[in-house]
């Protein structure tokens, strides 16, 4: 995942030129926010909690039919770890 967010090329041939775009520019976000708080107020990432398996991470959209994973971690949740990216049909 570091890796398609520094080389465009590698997250390009992953995902295609406008996810891959979209991408590095949530990390981008990811990095401005001072807080998980701060992202929930960001309605276009439309992030929320996931159920299940997949209990403790989050999602984001990317776009329509493609969304991030991600896992805050740390007392306050201010490490984030993107666990995939991946196509999954919107709502």
């Amino acid at each position: 995942m570091e890796d398609c967010y520094r080389n465009h090329t590698l997250g390009r041939s992953a995902w295609g030129e406008k996810i891959a775009t979209r991408y590095v520019q949530r990390v981008n976000q990811l990095y401005a926010a001072r807080s998980a708080a701060d992202l929930f107020t960001l309605k276009a990432l439309k992030l929320h909690p996931l159920k299940g398996k997949r209990k403790g991470q989050h999602a984001l959209r990317l776009d329509v039919d493609w969304r991030m994973v991600v896992r805050f971690e740390g007392e306050r949740w201010t490490v984030v770890r993107v666990e995939e990216v991946s196509k999954h049909y919107g709502d």
